[in-house]
């Protein structure tokens, strides 16, 4: 019997074929989007969200010509007929497609599946497979919308989302958190069966919410989502403008915000931003630290530069250490994106009852020093967090008793006091790379600038008399 795996490398398998056609990697994924909802819609018997006449078995029995030009129609109604997830994953959708036999052949590959397998398996698996398969070729530059799972799963376990809480993620590319803390909440709740009828719907519509930038990416969150029965709000629209500002307050946040500077070099085009700036990472953390309910709390995936930029920078550390506990950052080693080099972090904290003094102390956790060089070779497992998810403790909110190691260990406390006499600097680093060649025994740099001297006076006299010889000889 075959396996989800199986499953997706088949359907990966078909965009070889696609190529021929001009079709991309991305577009490749978001047609699959289109024709995988149609008929896992079946499949799950669901079809009565899918108005008759544009269903499954409608597109399978067509071929030619005629298969092409009823699949661009359907595309095109389905965008305002049907539920309303059915519109919101077909809005404003259209095909790659040009050659009719390559669309009949994605279709036949598709009925083709095992889909007892599948279904068994769960399609949510199947589909998030395909999205991870996307995100590892680099080709596709979907990688910037997909967090390394092992990653998401650490955080969401040390955040400990919990049956009746609000979990926002502003920048929800494929929706990885989101569904990870929704798994997280069932294995706590017997699949929600542990629940009052109330509360399954809360989970199910309410609890889990988002925003996306981008449409087709929107499309793979919704679909994704759909696949995992959850029903909560998934926007198209930019947190740093007007839609993030009614982003409902959260009990959780869990996010990784994109990274780089706003196009353009604008700032945010919201007025309730305290300190505006072109680094949308720093607008980012404002919208999460400002949108957590008192005692909500978060776990950022933020870039070097937030730890360490002064001006604008280090008013937001300040007014993020008045505001919230931020009682821990792990330094994320390098390889771990797809965006190869990316320096990153993870910002643990939790918001104050009050706005003022509620950072005492920060805890870091080194993961990057002398870590092996992540990526095919060496693959990037939850393993690798084991240190660090013991050392964080059982409290969600950092108050689990912790022991600092020393110079020599991973984990190190810094008071609020010690940051302050940095600048509010965040960016610490205590333990030796082992990489770097020991200089203890190189000669002090005076000594070594006087032998250049001498050598480089050694080398003036020796062709002083070369050419005095010179002369001489002619």
């Amino acid at each position: 019997m075959p396996n989800t795996q199986d499953i997706v490398q088949k359907l990966w398998n078909l965009c070889n074929i696609l190529r021929d056609d001009g079709i991309t990697y991305h577009e490749y994924v978001t047609e699959l989007t289109y024709l995988l909802f149609l008929k896992m819609m079946k499949e799950t018997g669901a079809e009565e969200q899918i108005p008759k006449g544009y269903r499954w078995d409608d597109v399978a029995k067509k071929d030619g010509v005629e298969l092409l030009d009823f699949y661009k129609k359907l595309l095109i109604d389905l965008g305002g007929k049907g539920s309303g997830r059915v519109q919101a994953i077909f809005a404003n959708a259209s095909t790659s497609f040009r050659q009719p036999r390559h669309l009949r052949t994605v279709v036949e590959a598709i009925d083709a599946l095992d889909w007892y397998s599948a279904k068994s398996e769960g399609l949510g698996d199947l589909y998030e497979g395909l999205l991870e398969k996307n995100a590892e070729e680099t080709k596709s530059g979907a990688g910037q919308y997909f967090t390394p799972r092992p990653l998401i799963e650490c955080m969401v376990a040390l955040i400990k989302p919990q049956a009746g809480e609000r979990v926002q993620d502003p920048a929800i590319g494929t929706g990885g958190f989101l569904i990870n803390a929704d798994r997280y909440v069932k294995s706590l709740t017997d699949e929600h069966h542990d629940l009052s009828v109330a509360k399954q719907n809360f989970q199910r519509r309410e609890a889990f919410y988002g925003v996306e930038l981008v449409p087709d990416v929107q499309r793979l969150a919704l679909m994704n989502a759909m696949l995992h029965d959850i029903e909560g709000d998934i926007v198209l629209g930019d947190t740093l403008g007007p839609t993030g500002s009614q982003l409902p307050k959260a009990d959780v946040i869990l996010t990784n915000p994109p990274f780089g500077t706003k196009k353009g070099g604008g700032g945010p085009t919201r007025d309730d931003i305290t300190y505006p700036t072109s680094n949308k990472q720093l607008v980012f953390l404002q919208h999460i630290y400002r949108g957590l309910k008192p005692g909500g709390r978060a776990a950022v995936v933020l870039p070097d530069n937030v730890l360490f930029e002064e001006g604008v920078g280090q008013k937001v550390r300040a007014d993020l250490m008045d505001k919230c506990d931020l009682h821990t950052i792990l330094r994320l080693p390098t390889g771990i994106f797809y965006a190869q080099g990316v320096k990153t972090n993870v910002l643990f904290f939790t918001r104050g009852e009050k706005d003022k003094g509620n950072t005492k102390a920060v805890w870091l956790f080194d993961m990057r020093t002398n870590m092996p060089n992540f990526g095919k070779r060496t693959p990037f497992t939850r393993g690798h967090f084991a240190e660090f998810e013991k050392a964080y403790g059982d409290d969600p909110n950092g108050k689990s008793k912790r022991k600092d190691s020393g110079e020599g260990g991973r984990f190190r406390k810094f008071t609020r006091e010690e940051i302050a006499k940095r600048g509010d600097n965040l960016d610490i680093s205590w333990l030796k790379d082992d990489s770097v060649t020991d200089h203890a025994d190189l000669p002090e740099p005076d000594v070594i600038a006087a032998e250049i001297v001498a050598q480089l006076q050694t080398a003036l006299e020796e062709m002083q008399t070369l050419q005095e010889e010179l002369g001489g000889a002619s």
